[in-house]
Parts: structure tokens; sequence; C-alpha cells
């Protein structure tokens, strides 16, 4: 079976930030370029990062399915929530869920995944 339908774009030996199947765009988990800015800043940071990724596979925010957000602390919870909802203004908001986790650097406060369709 042929793998040539499938793109994968910045692809480690570990995973590919980007792949794109049967026109739909998954992200891996973002985290922060920076991990010693607060909830805030690192949010940000993901946020910048997930559109020039969706960018590059020909996807915008507006083409979301789906958001998996990841929080160390659930206290963060508010202004998290605030941000995502002002980034995403001017889109009907995709499915999402929002999760509690152990992130691998302890630094890490947020991690975020996607999944979008292309245009």
């Amino acid at each position: 079976m042929s793998h040539s339908d499938i793109q994968k774009i910045n692809s480690t030996e570990v995973m590919s930030a980007v792949t794109v199947f049967n026109q739909v765009v998954y992200l891996s988990g973002q985290v922060p370029k920076n991990p010693d800015l607060d909830i805030e800043g690192q949010t940000l940071d993901i946020l910048a990062t997930i559109e020039q990724l969706l960018a590059s596979a020909n996807s915008d925010k507006s083409r979301l399915l789906s958001v998996q957000l990841f929080l160390k602390n659930l206290s963060d919870f508010p202004t998290v929530n605030a941000i995502y909802v002002d980034w995403l203004k001017d889109c009907v908001a995709p499915s999402r869920a929002t999760i509690q986790a152990d992130l691998v650097n302890p630094n890490w406060l947020i991690e975020i995944a996607v999944i979008a369709a292309q245009k």
C-alpha cells in the first residue's frame, strides 16, 4: 500500500508536526516555544504556532474540527478559555475537550492539539 496520499510536515524520528490525509489536517500537540512565559503568554504562543502550521497545510482556524486543550493547572482554565474565545471570535467554535495533564516539561503549562479541514 502506498502512503503517497499522506503528507507529513516538520517530521522528526518521534513525530510530524502536521499530518494531512483525505483533506484533514492533524496537528501534534503544540507546546510553548518559551516555557518561561505565564499561562497567557504560553497560550498565545501556541495559538500563533497553530495558525502557522495550519497555513502550511492549506487550512486556518475557521476550518477547525476538533481542539484538545491539556492544562497543567485547572485554575488556569478561565484565563485560557477567555484567550481561546477571543482567538475564535470570528469563527464557529469546533468540538473541544479540556484535560488536566502532567506535561512532559514541568515548565509547560499548556499543550494544544487540533484537527482541521483543508480549504
